[in-house]
């Protein structure tokens, strides 16, 4: 029951006859937008407005509101209206001399006269924002500054290709009107579906023709889910021609997986072309993402030991335990930017992240030159390492080409961990404490009712002892330091991982605890590799038990970032702590191959689970 409100815009010196209109196209774009009730406001518009945020309040539904002068393409509103975060977000146009800022795609103010754009006269207000709404009305009849001012911070629904204005007279009513037939609106949504900003490989190898494909599939009638499961199909084939390993069909997959690729852009931007947007859409898509990268690398593991080559495995399990705590770090480091960006006045403004953040504005926004893109490419995002994967295989050996993803991978994430712990020292901003710290921390039971409450501080340096005690474990292994059953070493390896568990009580309110979440995985999945050497656990298990915890976590992150329901939490009985004293334990009894199947069952099973449970559940809302 979407309400929507025309307010006056203020200063207009249209005619009558132009006026009225002008609002009955905005009504009726609106109700094309999907808002069941349009009221344009009279005397005492504020009174009113509040009335009917309350009212959208108790409802639980947002209010659209739209000045009576803007003259814009219709699906300007229809994208304010259909944001998929479900957050407030505002119209604005690009303005060098504008007093507003669009960072990271959030819309804050700019007093200090560096604003990048401008509002425009349109406004979705989430329900959560709605009290906020309230006191903003009685602040000031301003609406988005005094929004901003009450803390809330939009989404920036960006202009871009098409049109928008508030006009206040009628030359300048004919020459909106006039700019805006002379845009192919559905040409333009069309390009608007493709990132404003991507990676080098998806722009030019990708996005150049994939709108061709996204207006098919919507011609088609296809929706974004069944492009994401034909894309999930191609990989899976992709990995299938990687088993076979002859140069045929390692030419093959490498196409396919190409191909794969293709549609896993197009998916998301026919949700965008189309508005189509559920709960658990974004979910699916980041999810099948991560599925599809790490049955590939199973794929090449398996054709290169299918042709004698060794040490393929290892090196899977390497690129799978490296890609997965790395995203974890890119996950945190994206919230705790985003609380930066919502909250630019705290930032430090001197010192060595300070000028590493501006320098790194300043290339970002310096958009296609030789900088541009080198910063881009050197962070290997997932288009590159796709590219890499796809021509490598083709032309060599599955071995050859997980070691490729392992070295540039390696490089990458030295890079990107050095640059952002240091940038956000200058943030002065903390994120883990506002999140679920424990379910974020994947804390079990014995974390939540024993070791926290022995408490202790610093979260991030217990956090960071038991993945470096972990590693040590696994390198003297490797090295021939240790040799299983190497009994002592994984006990003291162990309960180094599980000290991480006695601050979890603590703030994690230090600049770099967003790292927790990281060295958490890493001190787990490197016991679980340490654990596979001592018990001669075959390397596909390993990489299997390792893809459900990578499922499990990655599940987590997916529904924070993409704004799917939280789940059942029932896979908390078997957190973090509870796996590594299973795995231990049963390890030290001799049975590391039956812990590490068993637990790759169990974490897989509840993922599925809970995952289908939930998918059912928010599909039926």
């Amino acid at each position: 029951m979407t309400l929507a409100v025309l307010t006056a815009g203020g200063g207009n010196a249209l005619a009558p006859a132009d006026a009225t209109q002008l609002a009955t196209d905005l009504t009726a774009a609106l109700h094309a937008a999907g808002a069941v009730e349009v009221e344009r406001l009279g005397s005492d518009p504020a009174t009113r407005l509040r009335e009917i945020s309350r009212r959208a309040h108790d409802a639980n539904e947002p209010v659209l509101i739209c000045a009576d002068n803007l003259v814009a393409h219709p699906s300007l509103l229809w994208t304010l209206a259909t944001e998929p975060s479900g957050r407030s977000t505002a119209l604005i146009v690009a303005d060098p001399a504008g007093d507003l800022r669009a960072d990271r795609g959030q819309v804050t103010a700019a007093p200090g006269g560096d604003g990048t754009a401008r509002f425009v006269g349109a406004i979705r207000v989430a329900p959560a924002d709605l009290p906020a709404l309230d006191k903003a009305l009685e602040r000031s009849a301003d609406l988005l500054p005094a929004l901003l001012a009450e803390g809330v911070v939009p989404i920036a629904t960006s202009v871009r290709l098409l049109h928008a204005e508030q006009v206040h007279t009628e030359p300048e009513l004919a020459r909106a009107r006039a700019a805006v037939a002379a845009v192919d609106e559905d040409a333009a949504r069309l390009r608007l579906a493709v990132k404003e900003k991507d990676d080098f490989f998806t722009t030019y190898a990708v996005s150049s023709w994939s709108p061709i494909v996204t207006k098919a599939a919507a011609r088609l009638g296809l929706t974004p889910t069944g492009v994401t499961w034909i894309s999930v199909l191609f990989s899976v084939l992709a990995a299938l021609a990687f088993w076979q390993a002859s140069r045929p069909a390692m030419i093959a997959g490498g196409i396919l997986l190409y191909l794969g690729f293709v549609l896993d852009c197009v998916d998301g931007q026919l949700a965008r072309y189309t508005r189509t947007f559920g709960a658990f859409g974004g979910w699916l898509d980041t999810m099948a993402d991560r599925g599809k990268e790490y049955v590939a690398y199973a794929g090449l593991a398996a054709g290169a030991e299918r042709i004698g080559l060794p040490y393929a495995w290892p090196l899977a399990i390497t690129a799978i335990l490296l890609q997965t705590v790395r995203h974890m770090t890119d996950a945190w480091y994206g919230q705790l930017h985003d609380e930066a960006a919502a909250r630019p006045v705290v930032a430090a403004a001197s010192g060595v992240g300070a000028r590493l953040s501006a320098a790194s504005a300043k290339v970002q926004g310096d958009t296609g030159s030789a900088a541009y893109w080198l910063k881009r490419i050197v962070v290997f995002p997932i288009g590159e390492r796709w590219a890499l994967i796809a021509v490598v295989a083709a032309v060599s050996n599955g071995r050859t080409a997980l070691a490729a993803v392992v070295g540039w991978g390696l490089l990458a994430f030295a890079y990107t961990l050095a640059l952002r712990s240091l940038r956000s020292l200058s943030m002065r901003v903390s994120v883990l404490d506002k999140r679920d710290t424990a379910a974020s921390r994947d804390d079990g039971p014995l974390v939540g009712v024993v070791l926290s409450r022995l408490g202790a501080p610093m979260p991030l340096a217990f956090a960071a002892l038991g993945a470096v005690a972990a590693l040590a474990l696994t390198v003297s292994l490797l090295a021939g330091w240790a040799q299983p059953p190497a009994r002592v070493e994984l006990v003291v390896a162990a309960l180094l991982v599980l000290a991480a568990g006695l601050p979890a009580r603590a703030g994690h309110r230090g600049p770099l605890d967003w790292l927790v979440p990281a060295f958490l995985r890493a001190g787990e999945y490197l016991l679980v590799v340490a654990v596979g050497l001592i018990g001669s656990v075959p390397t596909p298990v390993v990489f299997l038990l390792l893809f459900a915890l990578a499922l499990r976590h990655y599940d987590r992150i997916a529904r924070m970032e993409k704004g799917a329901p939280a789940g059942r939490g029932s896979g908390s009985l078997i957190g973090w702590d509870v796996r590594v004293v299973l795995l231990t334990g049963l390890a030290l009894l001799g049975w590391a191959t039956l812990a590490e199947a068993l637990l790759a069952a169990v974490v897989g099973g509840l993922f599925l689970i809970n995952a289908v449970v939930d998918w059912r559940g928010g599909n039926r809302k």
